[in-house]
């Protein structure tokens, strides 16, 4: 049985039927013409969700990507040091020691998933100076997802890869170059080691890697341009925080402040999340409320599917490939 014919089968009723209406809402918005922007918080690329996101990827099932800083430097360390990962299933039960011993050697804990400092960041970190500081001394600037392009495009890493590559999803947007939108890169471990070498006087411009409110400028006259009526742009959203809030404005942005009022809103949504309401947590909060920002329609398909995303997104994929 086809993993699609056994969730038709299986998942009938709430989360899960959720599941099986957005995948389907997924699929009719592509074949009507429309794009899609897929966000990943959290620590997507260290569960591997590259498995499934690069095949969709591959068969232009996206057109358009935001995450986190730290989603797009994990998918590279991954890829080049996938073999030196310690998995620690009783995470729940580790003492402060334990996990000071972890610090020791160098293993930084991303709930059961460790991932070695000095093959996996200081190996990425070398390699990716050379390209910060090759564009300070001529005087050019990038976003921090093209320096990542750079050095997969360039073989630097070629003999460093020790997963398959077909599942490095960011390997498959650089070689279609993609449009990333990285939100808060500085939040992330590479960004710190860019500020780090800003002050150590490595690379002497810190506008050599540019900046989130040029992502927005950017995605601004991107969704001028790909969003139609007859070719609305989609939105699905794994997990909450950043990665789905700065993309999702850009439509309240154009209308409010450019006066772009003929740019339609966002045409599908859809949010993987367990987060809820409590507390005024917007990531939590359900699609209506994005009606009164002027983000949604009162008629856009929307879906909200509060489980796990590491479980839910691999198989949403699955039915959008038809697997």
């Amino acid at each position: 049985m086809k993993i699609t014919e056994f969730l038709k089968h299986n998942y009938r009723h709430f989360n899960a039927a959720a599941l099986i209406d957005a995948a389907e809402g997924y699929k009719i918005h592509l074949n009507e013409g429309g794009k899609m922007m897929v966000t990943l918080a959290g620590a997507m690329s260290t569960a591997e969700l590259g498995i499934s996101l690069a095949e969709m990827i591959r068969q232009d099932k996206v057109q358009i990507i935001t995450c986190t800083g730290a989603n797009l430097e994990e998918d590279v360390f991954n890829l080049v040091a996938h073999d030196y990962y310690e998995r620690v299933p009783n995470y729940r039960e580790l003492t402060p020691e334990q996990e000071q011993r972890l610090l020791e050697r160098h293993m930084n804990r991303v709930t059961d998933t460790c991932i070695p400092e000095m093959e996996a960041m200081r190996r990425i970190e070398n390699v990716i100076l050379e390209e910060w500081v090759k564009a300070d001394q001529s005087g050019k600037t990038y976003f921090p997802h093209e320096f990542f392009y750079k050095i997969l495009l360039s073989g630097k890493l070629d003999g460093s890869f020790q997963i398959d590559p077909k599942n490095s999803w960011l390997l498959e947007a650089a070689k279609k170059n993609l449009p990333i939108i990285v939100p808060g890169w500085e939040d992330s471990t590479l960004g710190n080691m860019f500020a780090g070498h800003v002050i150590s006087g490595d690379v002497k411009n810190v506008h050599t890697v540019r900046t989130g409110i040029e992502y927005m400028m950017f995605l601004a006259e991107w969704y001028t341009v790909n969003a139609t009526e007859e070719s609305t742009v989609g939105f699905f959203q794994i997990g909450g925080g950043i990665a789905g809030d700065f993309p999702i404005c850009v439509v309240p942005m154009l209308h409010q402040d450019l006066q772009r009022t003929s740019v339609p809103l966002w045409g599908y949504f859809c949010q993987i999340s367990d987060s809820t309401t409590s507390y005024g947590s917007y990531s939590g909060a359900v699609p209506n409320e994005k009606i009164t920002w002027g983000k949604l329609g009162v008629k856009t398909p929307k879906y909200i599917i509060e489980s796990d995303a590491t479980i839910v997104a691999p198989l949403i994929f699955a039915i959008i490939l038809d697997q």
